[in-house]
């Protein structure tokens, strides 16, 4: 039964007990969690991941290639895929000059839809392997928010968790006492000796 009195916990009064002070800090301190700490742990998670994410493209565009390259490698007729997206690849041959080398040949990843003869960008690392693009800024955002909105959901679900435990032991307490309580003045009521 909730009593419609605003802030009862609060005030002296003769029937609020130990637990219901600790219910009512509890509950201030969930409520500034939730509405500061979990907000405020999504940005710092999200801002440390943004500066990481961007040091990495950084990184994959300084050691990565990009070539412009023709498709000499016949494409699979059929993709085994799961997703059956536009955004799957495969591997194929492709060709392609660089200056004072000459031509030369590799098999490069390439989007699904890519026909013998076209021409398309592909990206090669340090070692000469075929890699994927290096991330774009929509790629950073997306690690971004990702991280922020999952940290700011995860602080959010302790703060919760850690708040039904206190709930649960305080209840306890608050039996307790109730249990002290009528063993002193029950015997006062019913007549009965304990």
């Amino acid at each position: 039964m909730r009593t419609r009195v605003r802030g009862w916990r609060w005030r002296r009064n003769p029937l609020r007990r130990r637990s219901d002070v600790v219910a009512a800090w509890t509950a201030l301190v969930v409520a500034v969690l939730l509405l500061v700490g979990a907000p405020l742990t999504g940005a710092l998670v999200g801002r440390w991941a943004h500066d990481d994410a961007r040091a990495m493209a950084a990184e994959q565009r300084a050691e990565r290639q990009r070539v412009r390259a023709e498709v000499v490698g016949r494409p699979p007729d059929a993709l085994p895929t799961v997703h059956g997206g536009q955004d799957d690849w495969y591997r194929v041959a492709v060709r392609w000059t660089e200056p004072g080398q000459g031509t030369r040949t590799a098999t490069a990843r390439v989007a699904a839809g890519t026909h013998q003869g076209d021409v398309v960008d592909v990206w090669f690392d340090a070692r000469g392997r075929s890699v994927g693009p290096p991330a774009d800024g929509t790629a950073v955002w997306q690690h971004t928010v990702t991280m922020g909105v999952s940290s700011a959901g995860g602080a959010a679900v302790t703060v919760l968790l850690g708040h039904a435990v206190v709930r649960r032991v305080a209840m306890r307490h608050r039996l307790a006492e109730w249990d002290r309580e009528w063993a002193r003045t029950g015997p006062e009521w019913s007549g009965r000796r304990a």
